[in-house]
């Protein structure tokens, strides 16, 4: 029956969040703690994916520049994925493979973060926007699945990743919607404190 099928889609959803909310919370306070340490240092958030990553990307960058759930100023976040002249140029200039890294280029500086979004850790461009950020001294944190493919090795010591563990793209793209949030709920709770959402 199809009322079965879809709610074994939120029983399975469900069960993966529970599994991995032991296995990463120490990996998404760490991020937290270098996401506030970046902008409270005067640095900026880049953020970059492929597909529903790149909506998270951008969902990610609306929470921090408008406001998540409290009252506060806007905090600096760019999503890579927003400029579809600079994304049509540099594929067609360039490659589509540095689409994102010559934005870290241009727009990452010492101290900034680059969130790098990919379910599978081997979207090319997203790889090359970690070597990017690491010419520019930007902490990566990475949020992947399936083992964190490529993107895991690509990682620096002070790289934080956050590797959902599941093979499911949609199952992964969940825990990383939810993983954005709790990044966002973090920072607030340290910026503002112990208060009640708006």
């Amino acid at each position: 029956m199809l009322e079965q099928r879809i709610q074994r889609q939120f029983f399975d959803s469900a069960d993966l969040k529970y599994q991995a909310a032991e296995a990463l919370s120490r990996p998404i306070a760490d991020a937290a703690q270098a996401l506030l340490g970046s902008l409270t240092g005067g640095g900026k958030v880049l953020v970059c994916g492929n597909g529903g990553s790149a909506a998270d990307a951008q969902h990610f960058a609306a929470e921090f520049v408008g406001r998540f759930e409290r009252e506060r100023p806007g905090l600096a976040a760019i999503a890579l994925t927003t400029d579809s002249s600079i994304l049509t140029a540099i594929a067609n200039d360039y490659a589509y493979e540095q689409v994102y890294a010559k934005q870290v280029q241009a727009l990452g500086q010492p101290g900034d973060v680059l969130i790098a979004i990919s379910t599978s850790g081997n979207s090319a461009n997203v790889l090359a926007a970690v070597r990017a950020a690491h010419e520019r001294e930007l902490t990566v944190i990475a949020l992947t699945g399936r083992g964190g493919g490529a993107l895991a090795t690509a990682l620096a010591d002070t790289d934080v990743h956050i590797c959902v563990p599941h093979e499911r793209t949609a199952r992964i793209q969940e825990v990383h919607l939810l993983t954005l949030h709790c990044l966002c709920d973090a920072v607030d709770h340290q910026l503002l404190g112990e208060q009640d959402p708006a």
